[in-house]
């Protein structure tokens, strides 16, 4: 039955669950998309930022206890969620709260997934939750989190993992696990060079989503138990799942992804590459991954522009975008943008053309400019002429130009490398 408005998914079960999103990571593979914000900050989707849709799957789910631990360059991140997260009332023990690394345990930054979990012990403890949830910031997907409470709790489980179905040629990149006919643990790597695969299904295997539900006591002996070895690199993947798959019950809860199915997408936007596909994928006719789906929205802080402007409407000088997405505040003056997705507040100048490129917001791109198959990073400032994306060996010169051929320019590469336009 459809709702005429949207209500979050409420139950007994995520009333009293505990999100902990782990914001942390550098998120290296982003090369210079990450070196002044952290992974889960980069933006994402024309509005939003990586992290707001593991935050927007916990207000839809109706988890209104919410931490994120950062560490890694964390102010704009930080900046983001106080910004654009405070509609949650504390009067009712709701709240979205940062708890930047602070040395509370130990005279040390985080040094894993679970150390960053074990440092937080003590406000974990506070809130007395009936389940903890241990999410990543740095996906994309959409996932209503109490399906996944129910099943741990109707499986009376210790822990359970939110898995999913990928290409044996990824596992090196994610926790692999194998189960028995009731979707039982019965061996958990991570990130294999050589994987055990899905059986009758040689190019599969079953992955970690790193999405966790635990019981708190089971969470709390894991940790105090991890935090005492000195052989431990303290994460849950490495050291605390695959030593008590033989003595707990730790159960796989199957993810669905299907192509009918939006509430079954899920991304790894961890390259340049992987980046660039599911922003493109967006602006498809109708996308695996719907942000127009008015039953779950997308929330993130909004900035306040006006709506975006076409002008000018001359043969060669013509204001236009086809099969693109371009966000509020943007004006493209005379050019033609076809392809991409451009952020709020971007102006394209006069006899520009703009086609596969990502483009963050606050970027001028200036006149007579070629682009094809880039990023342009937030408050990048595109001079006149430049062509990019159309010969790669002189773009290396200048930006990164990833594996498969996409351009990253960022501020700094164009102020510290004094860009030269190369003559169309």
């Amino acid at each position: 039955m459809n709702k005429s408005k949207f209500e979050p998914n409420i139950s007994l079960n995520t009333r009293y669950t505990l999100a902990l999103i782990l914001a942390g990571g550098k998120g290296s593979r982003l090369r210079d998309l990450t070196k002044w914000r952290v992974k889960p900050a980069v933006p994402f989707g024309g509005k939003f930022r990586i992290i707001d849709f593991a935050l927007s799957n916990c207000i839809n789910s109706g988890i209104r206890k919410i931490s994120i631990t950062t560490q890694y360059k964390a102010q704009s991140l930080i900046r983001h969620i106080t910004q654009g997260w405070g509609m949650l009332h504390s009067e009712f023990g709701e709240f979205v709260e940062v708890l930047p690394a602070q040395q509370r345990l130990a005279e040390k930054w985080y040094s894993g997934t679970a150390d960053a979990v074990y440092q937080n012990i003590d406000i974990i403890r506070k809130y007395n939750p009936e389940y903890v949830m241990i999410l990543g910031g740095d996906h994309i997907y959409k996932m209503d989190y109490g399906e996944i409470i129910a099943y741990h709790k109707s499986r009376n489980a210790d822990l359970t993992v939110s898995c999913i179905e990928l290409p044996v040629e990824d596992a090196n990149q994610f926790g692999v696990m194998s189960v028995d006919e009731d979707n039982r643990v019965i061996d958990f790597e991570e990130k294999p060079e050589h994987p055990q695969t899905i059986p009758g299904q040689p190019d599969k295997v079953l992955a970690s989503m790193g999405i966790y539900v635990f019981n708190p006591k089971f969470l709390f002996d894991q940790l105090f138990r991890d935090a005492n070895s000195q052989k431990s690199s303290h994460d849950f993947g490495k050291d605390i799942i695959p030593s008590v798959i033989k003595t707990s019950k730790i159960y796989a809860y199957p993810f669905r992804n299907s192509e009918a199915d939006s509430s079954g997408y899920w991304r790894d936007v961890g390259t340049i590459d992987s980046y660039w596909k599911a922003n493109m994928e967006l602006i498809g006719v109708t996308p695996e991954l719907n942000i127009y789906d008015d039953q779950w929205p997308i929330r993130t802080n909004l900035r306040q522009y006006p709506p975006a402007k076409f002008v000018f409407n001359s043969d060669g000088r013509r204001g236009m975008a086809v099969d693109s997405m371009i966000s509020e505040g943007c004006i493209v003056s005379g050019a033609y943008v076809e392809e991409s997705l451009l952020f709020s507040n971007v102006h394209v100048e006069d006899y520009s053309k703009i086609t596969q490129s990502v483009v963050l917001s606050d970027v001028v791109i200036g006149s007579n400019c070629r682009i094809h198959k880039a990023i342009i990073d937030k408050g990048c400032t595109i001079p006149d002429g430049a062509v990019i994306g159309e010969d790669l060996e002189h773009d290396k010169q200048y930006f990164h130009v990833s594996d498969e051929g996409i351009v990253l320019v960022t501020p700094d590469m164009l102020k510290e490398i004094n860009y030269q336009v190369q003559v169309a």
